[in-house]
């Protein structure tokens, strides 16, 4: 899973950054501190994966990993390249989805690129310089395709779509709320349009609303806009993000139950991002590594097999596969094996998270 991380400056993009990745990104309190997009691995905490490795004995451990990038501040004109923003828009095109990071906090410390809290303005800022580029993305595609359907007619239903995108955008309606059907969806997915990627809205608050668990104005307005468009959002400060991204996991724990917060800014990005792309997590156990991949859900054996390696895929013969739960629970593999739960799949099954997996294949 990559997730590309914007906003506008001074809303808390790299600190946050900073803290999920410990990239030791450069933040600042002025725009454009980050100049070339910093990238950091962060692995999923998954704790069945160490209670595979233990029972297995396990040489390695191998956790599933997401890729974060900070793309620099966008500004109003991004997509005419101010603010050094055509730059930045193309590194957004290679994320399955956008950490969009919304200020909803109060500090006058801390400057604001409009001198006002205005979330629901500053998304709108954003994904304006989105649209404008998708823009001019379905304005080549079109020139060309108009060129062409005069010679292929099976290219008018392609030209039909990119005149409806590009009406529907010119009105302010980012491309993942257009009501589009199968075939427009394909032909949408093939622009890889920046304002057809899944959100997860990142409302960035203070350490007193953290706390209390209650959600100001600010945050209200960004749920709201979430729902309607079917997007996630979640709450982060990352103040205190940046506080604990050096602690040990114990450290970590004891500092936000001492808060009274259950959940730390990663586990919710890595929840929110898991059902917003509908992800899951099978596994792989044995002596020299246990690990956790992660797959689209609904995807059959044969093609998770080729999440390990082509090979798996294409010498596909069988699963063999056992329930997590089952498997702690019975102590090994042999147990669980002798008492029926082991069981054998072919090609049309379907993983399901938390399968321990052992594929068998023949090239």
């Amino acid at each position: 899973m990559k997730l590309g991380i914007v906003g506008l400056p001074n809303v808390g993009k790299s600190t946050l950054f900073n803290s999920l990745t410990k990239a030791g990104a450069a933040a600042a309190n002025y725009p454009f501190c980050t100049i070339d997009p910093n990238i950091g691995m962060v692995a999923v905490p998954d704790y069945r994966i160490n209670k595979l490795a233990a029972l297995y004995n396990s040489e390695k451990i191998t956790p599933a990993v997401i890729e974060f990038v900070d793309i620099a501040g966008l500004v109003k004109g991004a997509s005419r390249g101010e603010g050094l923003g055509n730059k930045f828009l193309a590194h957004i095109r290679e994320v399955d989805a956008i950490v969009h990071v919304v200020r909803c906090f109060e500090d006058s410390n801390v400057i604001h690129v409009s001198a006002g809290i205005d979330p629901l303005s500053d998304i709108e800022t954003i994904n304006l310089e989105l649209i404008f580029s998708d823009l001019e993305i379905i304005e080549r595609r079109a020139s060309k395709t108009g060129k062409s359907v005069k010679a292929d007619k099976s290219l008018q239903f392609e030209l039909d779509t990119l005149e409806y995108l590009k009406g529907e955008l010119e009105k302010g309606i980012c491309a993942r709320a257009i009501e589009l059907d199968e075939k427009q969806s394909e032909v949408t997915k093939s622009l890889n349009l920046l304002t057809y990627k899944p959100v997860l809205y990142a409302a960035n608050i203070s350490e007193d609303e953290l706390v209390s668990g209650e959600n100001n104005i600010y945050t209200e307005k960004v749920i709201k806009l979430a729902e309607a468009e079917g997007s996630e959002v979640f709450t982060v400060c990352a103040k205190i993000e940046e506080e604990i991204s050096e602690l040990s996991e114990e450290e970590k724990n004891s500092f936000l139950q001492d808060l009274g917060v259950t959940e730390s800014g990663l586990s919710k990005i890595i929840t929110s991002g898991y059902k917003l792309l509908g992800l899951i997590s099978y596994l792989t156990a044995g002596p020299k590594e246990s690990r956790a991949w992660t797959i689209e859900n609904g995807l059959k054996a044969p093609q998770a097999a080729g999440k390990i390696h082509t090979d798996f895929e294409r010498g596909f013969i069988r699963a063999e596969i056992v329930n997590y739960d089952d498997l702690i629970r019975l102590g090994n593999y042999n147990a669980a094996k002798d008492a029926g739960l082991v069981r054998l799949e072919g090609k049309d099954y379907v993983v399901k998270d938390g399968d321990v997996i052992l594929f068998r294949f023949n090239v």
